[in-house]
C-alpha cells in the first residue's frame, strides 16, 4: 500500500466523522509517520510548532481510532491501516457474488461473474478533488520569530474551520505579537481556502480602493480558471460563491485619532455597512481584522452564537520570555521572570529593554533593585503612536491611573471631580478596548511600562 493509497483512506475516515477533509497539517503528520519520522522533524519541514503538531496528531489519532474501532497512535498508524486493508479485502472477496465491484486502494476489484457488468472506463468511486488556492500573499510580512501560541492558534483554527466565524477580530497592544500570530495562522490554513488575501490598511484605503482591489483579485482568478468572461460581482457574492479568507491588517488606520476607540474616519463610515454584511449575510468566507483599535460594532458582541469573534492578546509566558531574553544576547540573568513579568511578557518590550542592557552593560538584578522601569526611545516611540490616538478624555484618566499605586475601582476614581459619571465610563470602556489599561474585578490599573510612560509625559 503506497502512501497516497494510506491518504486516501485516512481522509475518508476523516471526512466521515468530521465532515472536513484533511487539511495540510494532518497530512503532513500521516506523510511523517509513515516515512518514520518523528514530531520534531516534521514540524521543522512545515516550519510549525512542534507541540501544537504534537496537538493536532494526538486529535488526529483519536478520530481514526474512533472509526477503526481500535487505539491509534503514531506508532501503530501503519499496522492498524494494514489490518484494515486485509480486513476489507477479505470481507469482500467472501462477498464476491453479491457484489459488482468494490474500490480499494485506489483499484476497482470486479467479482467473476460482474466483471463485464459496467461499460469500460466509467468511474466507480469519487475521489476528493483538490481545490484551486487563489493567493494574494505579497503585503503580508514574513514570519520572523515565533515564540509558542499553541492555544491562540488552536482557538483561531476552530473558529474558522469549524465554527466557521465570519469576522475575527484579533487585538491586542502594539508589539504584543498580533500580525506574527497572524501570519503563522494563515500559513498552515491557506490550502483550505479558494481565495486567500492579506492587505495592509493605511490612510488612503477608502471603501471603493479596498472593494476595486478585491474585486480585480477575484476576477482575474476567476478569468485563470474559465475561458468565459465573467462578469465582476459585488464582494459580498464572491465571499457567498467562494470560500474566502481576507486578512485586514493595521485596522485601526479606518478611526479617527484624538476620538473614543472605533469611530470611523468621516470617508471610511461605508466599512461599517461591509462588516455588517459580512456578519448578517449568509456565506462561508471569514474576514480578519487586525488592529490596536477594532469597529465599535465588532467589540460588543460576546454572544457564542453569532458569526463575530474577539480574541485579545496578551503577554507570553515566562519560558518563551527567556526565549526571547536568550535570542537577545542575555543567557543567563538573575531575576529574569521578575522582568519579564515587569514588562508584561510583551515580546517587543522585552526585546527593546533587553537590547538596552546589552549596549550598556547593566545588570538585570541591578535595574531590579529599585522598581526602575527603563523606556528604550524605540520603545517611546512605539508607545507614543498609540497615546496620541487617545482622546483628550482617555488622557485625563490614564493621568489619573498613573498616580494611583494600587488597583481603584470607578468610585475612587470619580472622587477626583475632573470627570462626569457617564465620561468616566465611556473613557474606561475606551481605553479597555485599546489594551490600554488592566481590569482585576472591578478594580482599574496601568502596567508598570504604561505607567512609566504616562508619568514622562506629565
Amino acid at each position: 500500500m503506497n502512501l497516497n493509497e494510506v491518504l486516501q483512506i485516512a481522509d475518508e475516515m476523516v471526512f466521515a466523522k468530521t465532515g472536513q477533509h484533511l487539511d495540510n497539517l494532518q497530512e503532513a503528520i500521516l506523510r511523517g509517520t509513515m516515512q518514520g519520522e518523528k514530531y520534531t522533524k516534521i514540524a521543522e519541514e512545515i516550519h510549525c510548532n512542534e507541540s501544537y503538531v504534537r496537538d493536532v496528531g494526538s486529535k488526529l489519532w483519536q478520530i481514526l481510532s474512533e472509526e477503526l474501532g481500535e487505539d491509534v497512535s503514531k506508532t501503530n498508524f501503519r499496522s492498524a491501516i494494514e489490518r484494515l486493508q486485509v480486513s476489507i479485502v477479505s470481507h469482500l472477496e467472501q462477498h464476491h457474488n453479491k457484489i459488482g465491484s468494490f474500490n480499494i486502494c485506489g483499484e476497482t476489484l470486479h467479482s467473476p461473474d460482474t466483471q463485464n457488468s459496467h461499460p469500460p472506463n466509467q468511474e466507480t468511486s469519487n475521489p476528493k478533488q483538490p481545490q484551486t488556492s487563489h493567493q494574494d500573499l505579497s503585503e503580508m510580512p514574513e514570519l520572523g520569530d515565533f515564540f509558542d501560541r499553541t492555544p491562540q492558534l488552536q482557538t483561531l483554527t476552530t473558529w474558522i474551520l469549524q465554527q466557521n466565524s465570519r469576522l475575527i477580530a484579533l487585538t491586542g497592544i502594539s508589539g504584543i505579537g498580533k500580525t506574527t500570530l497572524a501570519v503563522q495562522l494563515v500559513q498552515q490554513i491557506k490550502e483550505e481556502f479558494e481565495y486567500v488575501i492579506w492587505c495592509s490598511i493605511d490612510a488612503s484605503h477608502t471603501l471603493d480602493e479596498f472593494e476595486h482591489k478585491l474585486i480585480q483579485f477575484f476576477s482575474q482568478s476567476e478569468k485563470l480558471d474559465s475561458p468565459t468572461n465573467q462578469k465582476r460581482l459585488p464582494v459580498i457574492k464572491y465571499l457567498q460563491k467562494h470560500r474566502c479568507l481576507i486578512v485586514l491588517d493595521d485596522v485601526h488606520n479606518l478611526f479617527c485619532s484624538g476620538e473614543l476607540a472605533g469611530k470611523y474616519k468621516p470617508d471610511y463610515e461605508e466599512y461599517r455597512s461591509l462588516f455588517k454584511q459580512i456578519e448578517k449575510l449568509s456565506h462561508k468566507s471569514c474576514f480578519m481584522l487586525i488592529g490596536w483599535e477594532q469597529p465599535r460594532e465588532v467589540t460588543q458582541f460576546k454572544n457564542q452564537n453569532t458569526p463575530i469573534r474577539t480574541l485579545q492578546l496578551v503577554g507570553l509566558d515566562i519560558a518563551a520570555g527567556r526565549e526571547i531574553l536568550r535570542d537577545c544576547g542575555l543567557e543567563e540573568i538573575d531575576n529574569s521572570e521578575a522582568l519579564i513579568h515587569r514588562y508584561e511578557g510583551n515580546p517587543l518590550w522585552l526585546k527593546s529593554v533587553a537590547t538596552l542592557i546589552q549596549e550598556l552593560g547593566i545588570g538585570a538584578t541591578e535595574l531590579l533593585l529599585d522598581d526602575t522601569i527603563l523606556l528604550p526611545e524605540d520603545l517611546k516611540d512605539v508607545l507614543q503612536q498609540q497615546f496620541d490616538r487617545t482622546s483628550e478624555l482617555e488622557k485625563q484618566v490614564l493621568s489619573l491611573l498613573a498616580t494611583e499605586n494600587q488597583p481603584v475601582n470607578f468610585a475612587k476614581l470619580l472622587q477626583h471631580g475632573q470627570i462626569s459619571s457617564s465620561d468616566l465610563l465611556n473613557a474606561l470602556q475606551s481605553l479597555s478596548r485599546r489594551c490600554w489599561i488592566e481590569k482585576q474585578a472591578s478594580l482599574y490599573t496601568l502596567s508598570p511600562v504604561l505607567k512609566q510612560y504616562i508619568k514622562t509625559r506629565q
